[in-house]
């Protein structure tokens, strides 16, 4: 009997269950909009060299390129009639003022030099941004993709760091200090002076994304039966989607990038101060030999659901009775190299690396620069949030249905492709280029949103955390990766695409040699993984002996 069966008894999917998702759901949806924050924090408006007279070093910061002319003789223009944003004359070009002057390929180097007296940007869009604030253009322009790069290796740090604590001192604590940190470091990140201190408190935000994100997850697959568990980790992606809508929204409104940082940051202290009530998982406490713990809480969330004389049925040997072994004989830590220990785990481990991996790398990839389609970002944000969300809803559907193994190879294979034809899509068309890119992104939301699910029901109770905290770190290096590959697009224009269109395909084609979990309850140990590995291996080799029967008999019979 499984453990599922006692969720059951006291009530399956109720009031508890219920109103836990929604709690746990809104602090994601904030740390979604910290994923996706530097899109606007740190947009790069447009810019060019401050006007300045070289002999007595007076910057003219008055001038701009819409009021005219008087700005051509200070800084060469573009192909576009623009002025270049990091070259300005090494002298003054008085007679370009003429109408009828124009500069020669050979004058403009000759007289051209890297700008002296700093840069002047445009205010329309973006009050304030990072890159405006500490000038990060010209040569310093790969600095803004190292502060999103240094935010993932938190993300990245952070899976390592709580997935071990969530494992060895529970769901619920870690996720209560990972609300405190993302509270203090992101609310200090508003206030800080200089970039070098911002990518230090950019990092600590980016560790708490994984000790949110799986912890919730874990709390709401531990505490969910089987019937209600896909929906149940959906709407955690729903929330994650349902982010950037939000964020889309907000930064409209918050043009200055202090503020903005501000407003997605405090929340989290309410959010802090909230989550003492949350209940520690059953599931846990009992790997962990605190089974008096475990039935105080189920005993409370019978109460809540309704179902108190079911709840005060619940002993140390009615749970006994429900789980599949001796839990007193369970590791009560693991280690990553345990990951590799046993064949089944093994093999999951390793495609599930490649999954998160490919998953991360294309989805950042796509989403993490909305600037390059020309539109407006904030519509363009919107849109790529909004069409997310049935994309999602579609891909949980099939889950329920169908199962995770073929929804999310099929929603990688889609994402893929549609990332290699806006390939053939020319530069002119850019909203068709963006619809594109936006129902490709959706596919790769789908099968990032079904890793979690799935991951979370291929990895037993005994090393769930273990295993998501290692495999999602797989998918922050993706994401730390992305944002570098735009740099070899001036040598190599096709490449960003080709590479974030293929390694999709890749994740689906992997995919299939996982096992289907559809109707499965969740696995408590290792070696219940190990025997269902066996007997799923067992079944498949006598399915292929029957056809090579069947086979033999049609050859005889003609």
């Amino acid at each position: 009997m499984a453990f599922n069966d006692v969720l059951e008894s006291i009530g399956g999917v109720g009031r508890f269950q219920i109103s836990q998702v929604i709690f746990l759901v809104i602090p994601v949806c904030l740390i979604a909009c910290h994923n996706f924050l530097q899109n606007f924090t740190a947009a790069v408006p447009d810019y060019h060299c401050k006007p300045s007279i070289q002999s007595n070093q007076t910057f003219l910061s008055n001038i701009t390129a819409e009021e005219g002319t008087l700005l051509k003789a200070f800084i060469p223009m573009g192909r576009n009639q623009k002025p270049e944003k990091c070259l300005q004359f090494a002298t003054i070009q008085w007679h370009l003022l003429n109408p009828n002057a124009t500069v020669t390929e050979n004058v403009t180097e000759r007289h051209t030099q890297p700008c002296v007296g700093g840069w002047e940007y445009d205010t329309t869009v973006f009050e304030s941004t990072i890159v405006s604030e500490w000038d990060l253009v010209c040569d310093l322009q790969m600095l803004r993709d190292l502060a999103q790069s240094i935010y993932m290796a938190g993300v990245l740090a952070g899976a390592v760091v709580f997935g071990a604590l969530s494992d060895r001192f529970g769901r619920r604590i870690t996720l209560i200090l990972s609300y405190l940190q993302i509270a203090i470091t992101g609310t200090s990140t508003a206030f800080l002076p200089s970039f070098s201190s911002y990518c230090v408190f950019r990092f600590m935000a980016g560790m708490t994304f994984s000790g949110i994100v799986l912890n919730s997850f874990s709390l709401i697959l531990e505490w969910t039966p089987t019937k209600g568990r896909t929906v149940a980790g959906a709407c955690l992606g729903y929330f994650v989607t349902f982010g950037q809508v939000i964020l889309a929204g907000v930064a409209y409104k918050i043009r200055n990038w202090r503020w903005l940082q501000l407003a997605v940051s405090a929340p989290f202290f309410i959010a802090f101060l909230c989550s003492w009530k949350l209940p520690e998982s059953p599931r846990w406490l009992l790997l962990h030999n605190k089974s008096h713990l475990a039935i105080r809480n189920l005993k409370k969330v019978a109460a809540i659901n309704g179902k108190k004389k079911e709840g005060d049925k619940i002993t140390q040997q009615v749970l006994n009775s429900h789980m599949q072994t001796e839990t007193a004989k369970l590791k009560s830590s693991h280690t990553i190299f345990d990951l590799f220990r046993t064949p089944a785990l093994r093999r999951v481990t390793c495609c599930l690396m490649v999954i998160w991996f490919s998953s991360a790398f294309s989805y950042y990839g796509l989403a993490m620069d909305v600037q390059k389609f020309g539109l407006n970002i904030y519509v363009v944000q919107m849109i790529f949030g909004a069409l997310d969300l049935p994309a999602v809803m579609l891909s949980t559907f099939t889950m329920i249905f169908v199962g995770c193994r073929i929804t999310i190879a099929g929603f990688f294979t889609v994402g893929g492709l549609m990332v290699l034809v806006n390939m053939l899509v020319p530069e002119e068309l850019q909203t068709l280029r963006t619809a594109q890119a936006a129902i490709g992104k959706g596919c790769l939301a789908s099968s990032f949103i079904g890793a979690y699910q799935y991951s979370g029901e291929l990895y037993p109770t005994e090393i769930r955390q273990t295993g998501m905290g290692f495999v999602s770190m797989q998918a922050r290096i993706g994401a730390m990766v992305a944002p570098f590959i735009y740099v070899l697009k001036d040598s190599f224009p096709i490449l960003p695409s080709l590479m974030f269109g293929a390694a999709p395909l890749l994740a689906g084609i992997i995919t299939c040699f996982l096992m289907e979990t559809r109707r499965s309850p969740l696995l408590e140990t290792i070696a219940e993984m190990e025997q269902r590995a066996r007997k799923v291996q067992q079944m498949k080799e006598e399915e292929i002996s029957l056809q090579q029967q069947a086979t033999a008999h049609s050859k005889e019979s003609v």
